[in-house]
């Protein structure tokens, strides 16, 4: 086993969500640029190291602006990695997450969840249904069919989603065995997941040119073409439905943002 395996197992397995889920991610994108046509937002949420999903879509360059990742401190290992495992199984605490957010019908929500069986995706996922917000789910299907459910109701994160994107990884996410050791080695959802996202936001973008409207694509601030005063009008038309783009900065969760009434309809 050597790290180019490594490399050529990631791109077997892109090749295989290219060739099963493409269907998936072009439904996940139509809903997507369905919601920002008709003025809503994209909301992203994941939790343990499926909070990078979440944050990839988020003001990233070549993405797409209208876009807010519900991140939460305790579950991006802020106040300690096994804290974070355990507020991700902790019943409740993805509606407390939630509440902090300013979400609407309007919205598409897109959920990151490998196991898919903690309580606080398969929560989000509820708590965002239950706001009239459709739900796209990045999970590994066969590892979470295969495992019990950590939630009250029973339910694993890919028999709650609307559209479901299976990330194709094995079961405990690694992938390469090394002689010798008990373990496998090398994550693979991390990238498949990355990969994923992007493609969901191009096929997004793709749905709206067909449909005449203007594409709200994040440009990078570290252009030499680009500057602080283009990237901030280029988010204007979002802020205020935007969380991490209006907490002040000493910080202040309990801080409930603005109103949503001057979102665009793209």
């Amino acid at each position: 086993m050597t790290s180019l395996d490594y490399i050529h197992t990631l791109q077997n397995i892109l090749r295989q969500i290219a060739t099963e889920q493409i269907e998936a991610i072009r439904s996940a994108g139509c809903l997507i640029g369905t919601a920002l046509a008709n003025g809503g937002i994209v909301q992203t949420f994941g939790s343990g190291h499926s909070h990078m999903i979440a944050e990839e879509a988020f003001f990233r360059a070549g993405g797409l602006a209208p876009v807010n990742a519900i991140l939460d401190e305790r579950l991006l290992f802020l106040h300690g990695a096994l804290e974070s495992t355990d507020a991700e199984r902790e019943p409740g605490y993805a509606q407390t997450i939630l509440a902090r957010e300013n979400v609407n019908s309007r919205d598409v929500a897109i959920v990151i969840s490998n196991s898919g069986r903690n309580a606080a995706p398969i929560e989000m996922a509820l708590g965002l249904h239950s706001l009239g917000v459709k739900v796209i789910a990045i999970t590994n299907v066969r590892q979470s069919a295969a495992s019990s459910s950590r939630h009250a109701s029973g339910k694993r994160l890919f028999e709650l989603a609307d559209v479901v994107i299976d990330n194709c990884v094995p079961i405990g996410d690694a992938v390469l065995s090394l002689p010798g050791t008990a373990h496998r080695l090398g994550a693979a959802s991390t990238v498949a997941g990355a990969a994923i996202m992007n493609a969901i936001m191009i096929e997004a973008a793709l749905y709206l040119q067909r449909k005449g409207h203007s594409i709200p694509v994040l440009l990078s601030a570290n252009l030499e073409t680009s500057s602080q005063k283009a990237l901030e009008e280029s988010l204007a038309p979002w802020k205020c439905r935007i969380r991490l783009m209006n907490i002040p900065p000493t910080g202040a969760d309990a801080i409930k943002p603005a109103g949503d009434e001057n979102v665009p309809v793209i």
